[in-house]
C-alpha cells in the first residue's frame, strides 16, 4: 500500500469538509449534502479498489484462480 493514496484520502477528505462548511455558511444546506456524499462515493470507490487489488495479491501469491 502506498503512502500516497493515505495522503490522497485525507486531503479529499479536508477539501470536502471546507467546502460543507462553507455551503452551510451560506445557507445552503441542501448542496453542501450533496457535496458530502459526493466526497464519500469518491472516498469508497478508492477504498474499494484498494481492497481489490489486495484481493489480486492475495490470489496471486496463494496462487488461487
Amino acid at each position: 500500500m502506498e503512502l500516497s493514496i493515505i495522503f490522497k484520502l485525507a486531503a479529499i477528505g479536508i477539501v470536502i469538509t471546507i467546502v460543507c462548511q462553507v455551503l452551510k455558511k451560506s445557507d445552503r444546506d441542501d448542496i453542501a449534502t450533496v457535496v458530502s456524499i459526493v466526497g464519500l462515493v469518491i472516498a469508497l470507490t478508492i477504498a474499494v479498489t484498494m481492497i481489490g487489488d489486495l484481493f489480486e495479491s492475495i490470489k496471486e501469491i496463494f496462487g488461487v484462480y
